[in-house]
């Protein structure tokens, strides 16, 4: 069975051909190829629907894997801190167990901003200008020449 990329070189190849075979023959065999098109392409749209409902279910199932892993770490801090807390309560830092050494230690120094405003100006890092697409867009929507850039009308393809 002929591939659509097979059948397309030959649809094009039998146009091209076109002055060269009887006109019967010629609209037999673009009709035949045509059919033979429409059904690969009905085909191929099949498979690209089939597979785009494995992509939505995987989004799916990714979401709710990462719902579940989000449960799972809350738990984890959760129950860490619960640790700390009845550690600490009874004085206690370390813990030796058959399985697992526990303990409390102090963490790195972090830094809490209370005021950013107060900050002195070489804490903070220059940020680059950030394209606003959609401002520029209907700029040259309206009409107006923007040096640097143009609308373009692209194609794309649409199975419903």
């Amino acid at each position: 069975m002929a591939t659509l990329y097979n059948l397309t070189n030959d649809y094009q190849r039998v146009l091209e051909m076109a002055e060269q075979l009887d006109e019967e023959l010629f609209k037999d065999t673009l009709e035949s190829l045509n059919d033979e098109i429409e059904v690969k392409a009905e085909n191929t749209a099949k498979v690209i629907k089939e597979l785009e409902g494995q992509v939505d279910i995987l989004t799916k199932e990714v979401q709710r894997l990462n719902e579940r892993k989000t449960t799972l770490n809350n738990n984890v801090t959760r129950l860490k801190l619960y640790l700390q807390d009845e550690m600490e309560k009874v004085g206690k830092t370390k813990i030796k167990g058959e399985l697992f050494n526990i303990g409390i230690q102090n963490n790195p120094v972090a830094i809490y901003v209370t005021d950013e405003e107060k900050l002195p100006k070489v804490f903070f890092e220059e940020q680059k200008p950030k394209l606003n697409k959609t401002l520029l867009k209907n700029e040259l929507k309206s009409g107006s020449v923007v040096e640097g850039a143009e609308l373009r009308q692209g194609r794309s393809l649409r199975i419903r």
